[in-house]
């Protein structure tokens, strides 16, 4: 089971005894998958899809329970690689059904307005839910960090983009072919729309993965990080090393001053130790040893334009 149906399976198990939330997450189901069915004299019906039979179920206890009505259900095999069952629940053509789709603001002739349904913390809760039963996906914690909730409707989009501006998630939207995409890619924000839909056991197991995962990210750039300041370590003492046998090339130890003469001497005792362990080896600074190793590199520079070594 993936990510995203593991979600779903939980947002479809959530008990709301509260009529008014489950009419605002009806609400953001039926835009997110629902159709209009037109009839005769001016009657509508709706049609709703979903490939998650937990979810089907869920929008036909609503429009029952809440609404009165008794959807015809049908089963059909998705044309799709995977082949997954597709749910279908169809309200046929009536005058009820058009008055039905007045009072949620679905008619064919309104625009998209859902504060009036929205009007409290837990009716915005239950519409984000519904908008992603409906049409959203979240990739798995152990990849990149994505949710995203795919609509037709541009006004939908926005609305769905203000309810979660209200819960200061930064959800930004863009389009592709015919479809709106509302999504956000930050850990923060995706783990907060699960704790803010209800998602529970999915937040927990969400920020289960991830712990594991930023703390094995935090090890690896130490590790790097490491590495990266020990080959620089190792090029620098190779370069000095180089350097100090130039300069012996073309001078003896007693013809250099006692500085440097200290400098090659310690340098050749270890080649491998790093400038800090060598300033402590000969009791200064380490920036008063570089200062040596600079020296060393200019005398080395000047006897090779004055042509003392090869």
């Amino acid at each position: 089971m993936s990510f995203t149906e593991q979600v779903k399976n939980e947002l479809a198990r959530i008990q709301r005894d509260d009529k008014a939330c489950r009419t605002a997450e009806l609400l953001a189901l039926l835009r997110m998958s629902g159709s209009f069915v037109t009839g005769s004299r001016g009657r509508w019906g709706l049609e709703f899809s979903t490939g998650n039979s937990a979810v089907a179920r869920r929008v036909l206890v609503y429009l029952k329970k809440d609404f009165g009505f008794m959807p015809s259900a049908m089963v059909r095999q998705g044309r799709r690689l995977r082949k997954k069952n597709v749910y279908t629940l169809v309200v046929q053509p009536s005058e009820m059904g058009l008055s039905f789709l007045n009072t949620m603001g679905l008619s064919p002739m309104a625009g998209v307005d859902d504060s009036p349904f929205l009007e409290s913390s837990e009716e915005k809760r239950a519409y984000l839910a519904g908008a992603f039963l409906g049409g959203g996906s979240v990739s798995r914690p152990q990849s990149d960090y994505h949710l995203e909730m795919v609509t037709q409707s541009l006004r939908f989009a926005e609305e769905i983009v203000k309810t979660m501006a209200f819960f200061r998630m930064n959800a930004r939207m863009t389009d592709r072919k015919n479809d709106y995409i509302v999504y956000i890619k930050d850990g923060d924000e995706v783990s907060e729309f699960l704790q803010i839909v209800g998602a529970s056991q999915s937040y927990l197991d969400f920020e289960s993965v991830r712990v594991v995962k930023d703390m094995r990210n935090r090890v690896n750039r130490q590790v790097n990080c490491e590495t990266a300041n020990l080959q620089k370590t190792v090029d620098a003492a190779v370069h000095q090393t180089h350097m100090v046998q130039r300069l012996l090339q073309g001078n003896t130890l007693s013809s250099l001053s006692p500085k440097i003469r200290e400098a090659c001497e310690v340098m050749l005792s270890h080649p491998n130790a790093s400038l800090s362990e060598l300033a402590a080896i000969c009791g200064i600074t380490k920036s008063g040893l570089a200062h040596r190793f600079k020296k060393i590199e200019s005398l080395v520079q000047a006897m090779e334009e004055s042509g003392k070594t090869g």
